[in-house]
C-alpha cells in the first residue's frame, strides 16, 4: 500500500476537509482528492462521506484510519533506526527518468568533494509524480522535469531544453527536420494515469484526440514509453538530448515549449545537506534557454 496515499487520507480524516488538509499538506485540493480517491478504487470501499460541508468517515474510513496512524508511525520509526545505525549524514535525491544524468557529474562530485561522508540515497519515482517523491516526504531534495504544481515548493530552474517526438527510425516521418504537433494528431500517444499532476499531464500528453482516434497505453515509466514506441509504433515526447534505444529517434517539435530540467526542495524542511545541494546547484547551473 502506497505510503504517500496513507499520509494524503490521514490529513483528510484528521481535517475532515479537504481544503484545510491540503493546505496541512503544502499542496492543492484537487490532486489530494484524486490521491483519497485513488485509495477508495485500490481498496475497493468507501472512506468518506462527502457533503459541502466537509466529510466524515466511513466505518471502513474510520478502521482505516487507525491503522494508517499505526503503519506510519512504524515507518517513521524504521527510517530513524536505520538512519542512526548508519551513523553518517544522509541525502536522500529523488530523480525522474534520467534527471540525474541530466544534470550531470559536476554536482555530484562537487558535492562528495564539499561532503565526503554524507551518504547520498538516490529514488527514481514513475511518471505519476513528476515531484520524485518529494510530495510525499520520501525524498530531501528532487531532480525532475517542470511544469508541475508548486505549491509549498522552492523550485530552480537549472536547464531549458528543447522537446522532441519519439518515432520508430523507420517511420515515414523519423527523418524531417522538425514537426508540429497537429502534424502527429492521428497517432496513437502515450497516455499518463489519471492521478498524475494536472500540469504535468498536459504538458507531456500529445495533442487533442481527432475523431476515431484510439490512444495509446498508459505509461508509468520511461522505459515503458520507449519499448511501447519500439514494439507498438506509439507516439510520446522527450528531450531532445534524452538517450534513446537503437530503434527510436526524435524530431524536435517546433510548436512545443522548451522543457525545464529543474532542483525541488520544500522550504520547510531544510537540512544543512539540503542547503549545501541546493547552493551547489545555484552556483553550477544558471537558468539559460536552449535554442530550438
Amino acid at each position: 500500500m502506497d505510503l504517500r496515499l496513507l499520509r494524503y487520507f490521514v490529513a483528510v480524516a484528521e481535517e475532515l476537509h479537504f481544503g484545510r488538509a491540503a493546505a496541512r499538506l503544502h499542496m492543492t485540493q484537487p490532486p489530494l482528492s484524486r490521491a483519497v480517491q485513488q485509495l477508495e478504487t485500490d481498496l475497493g470501499c468507501a472512506l468518506l462521506h462527502r457533503s459541502p460541508a466537509g466529510v466524515a468517515l466511513t466505518p471502513a474510513g474510520a478502521t482505516l484510519y487507525e491503522e494508517a496512524r499505526a503503519l506510519l508511525a512504524r515507518a517513521a520509526r524504521v527510517r530513524t533506526k536505520v538512519a542512526a545505525a548508519a551513523g553518517t549524514p544522509a541525502l536522500t535525491v529523488g530523480t525522474l527518468a534520467d534527471s540525474a544524468e541530466q544534470v550531470g557529474a559536476e554536482l555530484a562530485a562537487a558535492f562528495r568533494e564539499r561532503h565526503p561522508h554524507a551518504r547520498i540515497r538516490i529514488r527514481e519515482a514513475d511518471l505519476s509524480d513528476p515531484t520524485a517523491g518529494l510530495r510525499s516526504g520520501l525524498v530531501d531534495v528532487a531532480l525532475t522535469r517542470a511544469p508541475f504544481d508548486e505549491t509549498g515548493l522552492t523550485v530552480r530552474v537549472l536547464r531549458s531544453d528543447p522537446i522532441g517526438a519519439v518515432l520508430r527510425a523507420d517511420d515515414p516521418l523519423a527523418g524531417r527536420a522538425g514537426l508540429r504537433l497537429a502534424e502527429l494528431a492521428d497517432r496513437r500517444w502515450f497516455r499518463l494515469p489519471e492521478d498524475t499532476d494536472p500540469a504535468w499531464r498536459a504538458y507531456w500528453s500529445g495533442p487533442p484526440a481527432t475523431a476515431g482516434r484510439c490512444d495509446g497505453p498508459v505509461v508509468r515509466t520511461v522505459h515503458e514509453c520507449m519499448q511501447s514506441a519500439l514494439w507498438d509504433g506509439t507516439v510520446g515526447l522527450t528531450a531532445l538530448n534524452h538517450p534513446l534505444p537503437p530503434g527510436l529517434t526524435t524530431v524536435p517539435l517546433l510548436d512545443k515549449p522548451p522543457s525545464d530540467l529543474v532542483l525541488a526542495w520544500r522550504p520547510n524542511a531544510t537540512t544543512p545537506l539540503v542547503r549545501s545541494f541546493t547552493g551547489l546547484a545555484a552556483d553550477l547551473y544558471r537558468p539559460t534557454r536552449a535554442a530550438g
